[in-house]
């Protein structure tokens, strides 16, 4: 059974997480056109904090860990972007020598994510 705390914690980092994507969004709207300049930029910094708190928490035992994974590395970074998550688990791949796993997570994930979007607009419209 996930204690209600863990749950908590992954809430509210999620809310927060999802308020800062829209801020990171929407200041930079309209910068260089239609390019979504401002889903990039928050993908890259999600994947850069990450990668800072897989890091870190790997590297040390700390007393209170695992709330810190789930407050901002499955909630507020998960709010904020879940490519973050997608580029931590195929770094983890690669990092394990499972390149063939990971160079087929990131095939399938984004032309199957594609597809699937397209089929969705499809279905939708």
């Amino acid at each position: 059974m996930i204690r209600l705390t863990k749950i908590l914690l992954v809430f509210v980092g999620g809310g927060l997480g999802a308020v800062c994507r829209f801020l990171v969004t929407t200041a930079l709207s309209g910068k260089l056109g239609n390019f979504p300049i401002g889903t990039m930029t928050a993908n890259l910094i999600g994947s850069l904090l990450m990668g800072l708190v897989v890091g870190i928490l790997a590297s040390r035992a700390q007393v209170g860990a695992e709330s810190v994974r789930l407050f901002v590395a499955v909630g507020f970074l998960g709010g904020f972007t879940t490519f973050s998550s997608f580029s931590a688990e195929t770094f983890a791949l690669i990092q394990g020598g499972q390149i063939f796993a990971a160079a087929a997570n990131i095939i399938v994930s984004v032309t199957a994510g594609l597809a699937a979007c397209a089929i969705g607009m499809k279905i939708a419209g």
